[in-house]
């Protein structure tokens, strides 16, 4: 095997976001749902003997070292495998978005050249390099859509209804440290169960992070505003800036602002990768 072309790379949304608490160094306590859906990356990965990784940007142009190449350095100097690869990327889904692209980038890469280079690394391996990462990655690595729990590393896969989701990307763009550095950001929600998610999934619960989103970046306020006056309830995803809303297929989105992005998606069962790393053959 000397390439793998067409890998896709999933973006996430956030069907809830709690904060329950801090810890003493600092790092927020959560609960969240993932949900996988179809708006996704592609990556496309060629051996090379020389030990080298390159990237090659296909429509967006990405950092120098993003999640990708960092991604694949890591799984090379963790192996000592003596291969390297070229990967080119087709960049789709939108940055600071909340949705976690570069997350999801970074975990298709690793499964992707754990195979290329026969490395048979378990999921369970591939999700603690993936935690080196980023926090999310663990959760693409896995698979399924999951109830997230304490600083992300707690994943419990949950099943998922069908559903169609309105997604909604305005321009600007927000960091996520900001959100979570900012006083007025509410810390204190109280814990959430499995089961009483489970019985309304699509109308469950907040995104604490959003008054401070909103606050800080007004085209998400926006944004929401817009759902609401076409007759939708809508949330922001993750650290935003991209808001959603779950719809009847048969919506039919009226005009937006200029430069707002936005896509009529539908959630996965599961990852399309499940079952390429070793632990999951």
């Amino acid at each position: 095997m000397q390439s793998l072309v067409d890998v896709p790379a999933p973006a996430k949304l956030n069907l809830f976001l709690h904060i329950t608490g801090r810890r003493p160094d600092g790092y927020h306590l959560l609960q969240s749902a993932f949900m996988l859906i179809d708006w996704q990356d592609t990556l496309h990965f060629e051996v090379r003997v020389d030990g080298l990784i390159s990237r090659e940007d296909l429509n967006v142009p990405l950092p120098a070292d993003d999640l990708i190449t960092r991604a694949a350095r890591l799984l090379q100097a963790h192996t000592g495998c003596s291969l390297g690869a070229h990967i080119a990327v087709e960049k789709n889904i939108p940055a600071q978005a909340g949705m976690g692209g570069g997350s999801s980038d970074a975990a298709s890469c690793l499964l992707a050249l754990n195979r290329l280079w026969g490395l048979k690394l378990s999921t369970g391996q591939l999700a603690q390099l993936g935690l080196k990462l980023g926090a999310d990655v663990p959760f693409f690595l896995h698979g399924h859509n999951a109830w997230v729990e304490g600083i992300g590393e707690s994943i419990t896969p949950v099943e998922l209804p069908p559903g169609h989701f309105l997604v909604i990307k305005p321009p600007a763009g927000l960091e996520t440290a900001k959100i979570f550095a900012d006083p007025q950001l509410k810390r204190d929600t109280n814990h959430a169960t499995i089961s009483v998610f489970a019985a309304d999934p699509y109308g469950f619960g907040h995104n604490d992070l959003q008054p401070v989103a909103e606050r800080l970046c007004p085209e998400v306020h926006q944004a929401l505003e817009w759902l609401k006056n076409t007759g939708l309830a809508g949330k922001m995803t993750g650290s935003g800036s991209a808001v959603f809303a779950h719809c009847p297929v048969s919506v039919k989105p009226g005009a937006m602002p200029d430069q707002w992005v936005s896509r009529l998606c539908r959630n996965l069962d599961v990852h399309p990768l499940l079952g390429w790393a070793a632990s999951d053959s």
